[in-house]
């Protein structure tokens, strides 16, 4: 039977999103794997999250250390090496904590290494088929990978339908003192505060968010006359920040704010995956792109293929109307 162990990230209690992605993903691996999720930090947090995943998990292990108070992808390697068995496969989201753990777990476990999957086909055999997307999300990549000897795997947050989080009545088992020596050559100094703009996005239900669609500066006014007939706010992706037509604070992505509105307008935005690794909590997405490829349509709940600086305008005039 297929082993597969889900590192469950968190931040303040909280497990992230892709917590509940993880046994869509499992599922598509193997229907019949047993899914064991792992919990590793310390203190209150700690036991607030493993109780949390029994609920989704049948089985929780919690390592507890305080080397782990703050994520550190170096001790977290050497404490899932400790816990896991040699063929087992492992899921890490693909984020940046994921990319720094991942590779060099897949190295240490001496299994093999498959990053920011957004599709699973199965396994034949001791083969795995993994799909993943390259040059933006306009080319899908199918790739075979060996797992005899187990696999270290990043899904890519949002590719996997979440699971409603019921009653999976699963246990925690303590693995503290298996973890063995947690030493470093790093460690954590401090945590630098994301500046804060004259808008605070990430408390916004909606967003309107502008990409290279927008063309020039002048044209986000275009944007806002939208957003605020939505009564919403402006955001938008890195190139745009990049030309300084708006601060940092408003950026929404991997390298910018993370984002959990209702409703997330996609003006004229490709749709990379540092782009939507920003976005949270399973919006109504509506993207509008003049490119029907576009990667943010196989995403998005509607998907409009128009020219945004014909199609706002439309649309705050309509919604002005109502």
């Amino acid at each position: 039977m297929t082993q597969i162990y889900a590192y469950i990230p968190f931040a303040n209690g909280t497990a992230e999103d892709v917590a509940l992605e993880y046994p869509s993903a499992a599922k598509k691996i193997d229907a019949g794997a047993t899914l064991t999720a792992v919990v590793a930090g310390t203190g209150a947090d700690l036991d607030k999250v493993a109780n949390a995943m029994t609920a989704v998990y049948k089985e929780v292990i919690k390592i507890d250390n305080a080397a782990m108070a703050y994520p550190n992808a170096e001790i977290v390697r050497k404490a899932l090496v400790s816990v896991l068995p040699a063929d087992a496969i492992v899921l890490a989201p693909h984020n940046t904590f994921g990319m720094d753990l991942a590779p060099g777990l897949s190295i240490k476990m001496n299994s093999a290494y498959a990053a920011d999957i957004v599709d699973i086909e199965g396994i034949e055999g001791s083969s795995l088929k993994l799909i993943r997307q390259e040059l933006g999300g306009a080319v899908s990549t199918h790739v075979t990978t060996d797992i005899s000897a187990g696999a270290v795997i990043t899904i890519r947050p949002g590719a996997f339908a979440p699971v409603e989080g019921g009653s999976a009545g699963g246990s925690v088992t303590d693995k503290s003192a298996d973890a063995g020596d947690l030493s470093a050559k790093r460690k954590f100094l401090e945590v630098v505060e994301a500046e804060v703009g004259d808008v605070d996005i990430t408390k916004s239900d909606v967003l309107v968010s502008i990409g290279r669609g927008i063309e020039e500066e002048e044209n986000i006014a275009i944007a806002q006359e939208l957003a605020d007939a939505m009564k919403a706010v402006v955001s938008c992706s890195r190139p745009i920040v990049d030309a300084k037509w708006l601060e940092k604070s408003r950026q929404v992505g991997t390298s910018g704010q993370t984002v959990k509105p209702k409703v997330y307008m996609a003006m004229g935005i490709s749709g990379s995956f540092q782009h939507l690794g920003g976005i949270k909590g399973n919006p109504f997405i509506v993207a509008v792109n003049k490119n029907p490829k576009a990667p943010i349509f196989q995403v998005a709940d509607v998907g409009i293929v128009e020219n945004i600086l014909e199609f706002m305008p439309a649309l705050t005039e309509a919604i002005n109307e109502l």
